[in-house]
């Protein structure tokens, strides 16, 4: 929209009036008046903003009107005006002009338009009120927002772990504890420790000011797919308009459903959008944008932005420019445009580089999902039934995985509606689902069972969906229309009502409607395009088109590739075949299988490389988080499949599993760790600079204990995330022969998970310890576990700066493991006196010791003689070090761990 149509269609007589009052006072002006009004009119602004230069300096009467009341508006033009010629000094002409506005237009002082203003936003809060109290079933029943919306746990932001393209699973306890999610008290479910129920004072929280009195102007909420992020953004709306949020603060908010807009075709202004969302077309959006910081937006689903495109696709700078939706998001987003508004962006991954890359100094919260009490209301709300509410709600706490995934709403709406139908039909409920991809199975199972004498259509309906599906994922395309849903013979069908919401847009002329469909959501979007590669071979490429796709760049395609590893499960495969009536070809597993197989490997350090130089050796960072995050997603489908002997043939073609600064989320360690427990012989993991263990959880304390004069928070002892990997470390089916720690934090808790762990992990043969930060405990405990007699770690490599409180332990060790026969010491600092000790070591006959390696030590003269007397005692006894005569170089075959 330009800027002579922001003042609305239904102000255009009064605009003419003003274009005629200026008009007419412009030409009383002589050559000499006019000029030098044109220059005082350069510095002239309202609202902030003037006219530029070059649009006045050859501009004539009729172009000085046209100028003004474009720009301004028509009661603003005439207010700059008038002000302009009193500047000018030409006074006459300024009160003829403000009397002849009396006559024809009436009062418009700016203490009126503030009335004007003040009164469109009560009008507008009541219009949002309406326009949002109900809200959509997933099933197209309108329920009340209020009633439907169940409070979500909202995180402090900064890492997440890598679980935000949408995966969910099994692994997570049952707390109960008010506010606390699910597995606090088991541990691994940690990552949510400083979470917060989404009520009123948190959402408030959002944009509260910082201890410099700071407020951030972009809050991003994050979260996996059906996390809640949209409703939650709704509410957000909803609550502002009902008096219960930022209030003094703003004085218009506005939704901007980010994936809609960039679908919409043609150019529009952010006036236009902001109309769009208006009662009517006669709101004053002039004065709503002349104060910005008084404005929310709230961007829904921003990660689906594209990455910032080539100098023509540039950020848009003017509210009242026709510039495509595209480039107005983008001005918002990177404070181009409007810089003092207040931004609200919700995005399902945990800030992807397309999007890090346009936002200004945000402020992070993650979307957590619901808590144990919060889960136990969603299921009394859908129900209604409070018979039939305890019943479904009892099987789903016992039991444990489906719990668990219930802490995804969306996840949580299917289960409840698989077992309404269930209940419904008076069957047993005993079906159990380990992964997503299972329950959105068992939603498709039961509406083709419930579809009786229909079946057979409505199977051959659900086919052409997920072809639709399918096209519409690889299109990065979300709406469809009418003629969309006919060319696959899906109108008026009963998938279409079952499966799509419908949607009414207002097209070019205000009679217009536009009629779309969307998916329940778009992570079961997701999951039917995977669908569609088991129930037909697509016509160019078939599943390749997929996994081909370049995945370190398709980020949009990864939830799609996790469901389709998921499909491949021999249980879910049955249920397809089952359901549909179809064999599912092999080839699909095979291609999967190959796809993972083909995987580039990670790079290994040069030999004899120390830490200190693999560090440094990480030139472009960026880089190497993009192949960790391609690693871990990886791991992710393969979770997915939930299939020990795919997964192990899978990692087979892979050395090493090498991650690299990642901080752990309690699905990345489930994932992390069923991998581990399947893979096969011979695997190696490297984990460096990643986070080991959750931050200390503060609690209060009950209402007696502080009356007994007690400190009202108690401070918990961290807790150990490396618990689940270390159990499966010692699964008989594990086949882990090295073990890597590099650059991380291992409080006594990680040490004492580690040191159980090498009691009776019968395959792990090797254990790096490169550079962590270890306590003299922690250290004890390690060396326990390494002089367990069962344990069979042969090869151990320690680099530690300072080994002077160490040696005791690693002296231990060596004097009591029946299994250790390598020690490399590579790297460290060896005093005199610590290699004197060691000497005497090893000079016993207890030791199994059979090679030291000390490269890129600093010896002494004194420590090199004594190393030679101990070579000469024990010949068999490989020492490597440059000064010394044997093994002047690394054997063959053998690289740093790093």
């Amino acid at each position: 929209m330009d800027e002579a149509g922001a003042s609305c269609s239904g102000a255009e007589p009064r605009e003419a009036a003003a274009r005629e009052l200026l008009l007419a006072a412009l030409e009383d002006l002589s050559q000499e008046q006019l000029k030098r009004f044109r220059h005082k009119l350069r510095d002239a602004s309202a609202g902030g903003r003037s006219i530029p230069w070059g649009r006045l300096e050859r501009a004539d009467a009729v172009d000085l009107a046209e100028q003004l009341t474009q720009f301004y508006g028509p009661d603003p033009a005439l207010d700059v005006a008038r002000k302009t010629l009193k500047r000018a000094d030409v006074r006459d002409v300024a009160a003829r002009l403000k009397a002849q506005r009396l006559q024809r237009l009436g009062s418009s002082s700016a203490a009126a338009l503030s009335v004007s203003v003040s009164e469109y936003r009560k009008k507008y809060r009541e219009h949002v009120l309406r326009q949002h109290a109900r809200v959509k079933e997933r099933n197209a029943r309108s329920v009340k927002i209020t009633k439907r919306f169940t409070k979500l746990l909202i995180a402090p932001g900064g890492g997440g772990g890598y679980g935000g393209y949408g995966g969910y699973g099994g692994g997570e306890g049952a707390g109960e504890g008010e506010g606390t999610p699910a597995g606090a008290e088991r541990g691994p479910a940690e990552e949510l420790e400083r979470a917060r129920r989404s009520d009123t004072h948190t959402f408030n929280r959002l944009f509260r000011r910082d201890e410099e009195g700071q407020r951030p102007l972009t809050v991003v909420l994050q979260g996996p797919a059906g996390i809640g992020k949209t409703m939650a953004a709704k509410k957000i709306l909803y609550d502002w308009a009902a008096g219960k949020l930022y209030q003094g603060q703003v004085d218009f908010a506005f939704f901007l459903p980010c994936r809609e807009l960039l679908e919409r075709p043609g150019a529009g202004s952010l006036a236009d959008l902001i109309l769009d969302q208006c009662p009517d077309r006669g709101a004053p959006v002039r004065q709503m944008l002349a104060q910005p910081q008084r404005l929310l937006f709230i961007l829904d689903g921003a990660d689906e932005m594209p990455a910032p495109g080539p100098p023509e696709a540039a950020p848009c700078t003017d509210p009242f420019e026709a510039a495509g939706s595209l480039r107005v998001l983008g001005g918002l987003l990177s404070k181009a445009l409007l810089p003092g508004a207040l931004l609200l962006v919700t995005t399902r991954a945990a800030l992807p580089d397309r999007l890090q890359g346009r936002l200004r100094s945000p402020q992070c919260a993650d979307v957590c999902g619901f808590s144990s009490r919060d889960r136990k209301k969603f299921f009394f709300k859908f129900f209604q039934d409070e018979a039939r509410a305890q019943r479904a709600y009892r099987f789903v706490k016992e039991n444990e995985t489906l719990f668990a995934l219930c802490v995804v709403p969306f996840v949580c709406w299917i289960v409840c509606t698989v077992l309404q139908r269930q209940l419904q039909l008076g069957r047993d409920l005993s079906r159990t689902a380990k992964t997503t991809t299972s329950v959105y199975l068992l939603f498709i199972a039961s509406v083709l069972r419930s579809a009786g004498a229909d079946g057979a259509r409505v199977r051959a309906e659900l086919r052409e969906l997920c072809r639709l599906a399918r096209d519409g994922v690889l299109g990065r395309q979300a709406r469809f229309t009418g003629e969309d849903l006919a060319r696959l013979g899906l109108r008026h069908s009963q998938v279409q009502a079952l499966f799509l919401h419908k949607k009414e847009l207002p097209g070019v002329l205000d009679t217009d409607t536009e009629v779309t469909y969307q998916f329940l959501d778009q992570s079961f979007q997701e999951f039917l395009a995977a669908l569609s590669y088991l129930l037909e071979d697509p016509p160019e490429g078939g599943v390749e088109t997929l996994l081909r796709a370049d995945a370190r760049r398709c980020a949009h395609l990864a939830l799609t590739t996790r469901f389709l590893f998921g499909l491949l499960n021999a249980d879910r495969v049955r249920d397809i075949e089952g359901c549909f009536g179809c064999a599912v070809p092999e080839r699909v597993r095979q291609d999967a299988l190959r796809w993972v197989q083909e995987q580039g490997r990670p790079r290994v350090a040069a030999e004899g490389m120390q830490g200190a130089e693999v560090l440094e050796e990480a030139e472009d960072q960026e880089e190497e988080e993009e192949e960790t995050s391609f690693q871990l997603e990886l791991l992710y489908c393969l979770y997915e499949t939930q299939e020990d002997a795919f997964v192990g043939q899978a990692l087979g073609s892979l050395s090493q599993l090498a991650l690299k600064r990642v901080r752990f989320s309690r699905m990345d360690l489930e994932v992390l760790s069923y991998c581990v427990r399947c893979c096969p012989a011979g695997q190696a993991l490297r984990l460096v600079s990643c986070r080991l263990v959750a931050a200390p959880e503060k609690k209060k304390k009950s209402l007696m204990k502080r009356l007994q004069g007690s400190r009202a928070i108690t401070k918990h002892l961290p807790v150990s995330l490396l618990g689940p990997l270390c159990e499966a470390m010692t699964d008989p089916r594990c086949g882990l022969h090295s073990l890597t720690l590099a650059c991380c934090k291992l409080p006594d808790v990680v040490c004492h998970d580690l040191s159980m762990a090498l009691k009776t992990a019968s395959s792990l043969t090797e254990l790096n310890l490169l550079q962590n930060q270890l306590s003299e405990a922690g250290l004890r405990m390690l060396s326990e576990g390494l002089a367990w007699p069962q344990c069979p770690v042969q090869t151990l490599r320690v680099q530690l700066l300072d080994l002077q409180g160490a040696i005791q332990y690693l002296v231990g060790v060596l004097q009591n493991s029946s299994s250790l026969t390598t020690l490399d010491l590579s790297g460290c600092q060896l005093p005199g006196p610590i290699v004197t000790y060691l000497c005497a070591v090893l000079h016993l006959q207890e030791s199994k010791l059979q090679t030291l390696r000390l490269a890129s030590v600093e010896l002494s003269e004194q420590s090199l003689q004594e190393l030679r007397a101990l070579k000469t005692k024990k010949p068999d006894l490989i020492i490597v070090h440059p000064e010394l005569d044997s093994h002047l170089e690394p054997p063959t075959g053998y690289t740093s761990a790093l």
